[in-house]
């Protein structure tokens, strides 16, 4: 017949509690570390999914990011994180505050650098 241990007395739901100091250490160390690495990975990510937007729409959408030199994979890997963080196509998405008239940034002189290849 096997051993019942239900009757052993036990220090806590948390036996020893070896496991529970060990996460509670990991924890401390990582956030000390991790905190600042995420707050910059997040504002990158920030920056890169509000650029691909932005040139989203100078450039006429899907097509005109082709142009530009955009891998189609990497379009639709693009798209697929800008819905996930906003719930929205790039296309449909209104930034509020933010209006973007493409006729009157590619008429700027400084809009020559980025020109887009014709179709």
């Amino acid at each position: 017949m096997p051993a019942d241990f239900r009757s052993d007395p036990m220090e806590s739901p948390e036996g020893k509690g070896n496991a529970k100091r060990a996460w509670e250490a990991y924890l401390r160390t990582t956030g000390k570390v991790a905190a600042p690495l995420t707050k910059r990975l997040a504002a990158t990510m920030n920056a890169e999914l509000w650029g691909f937007w932005l040139i989203w729409h100078l450039c006429g959408g899907f097509e005109g990011l082709q142009r530009l030199g955009f891998s189609r994979s990497g379009i639709y890997r693009r798209i697929k994180r800008f819905r996930q963080v906003t719930g929205y196509h790039p296309d449909e998405f209104e930034m509020p505050g933010v209006t973007i008239d493409p006729t009157a940034y590619w008429a700027a002189p400084s809009s020559e650098v980025f020109r887009i290849p014709d179709a």
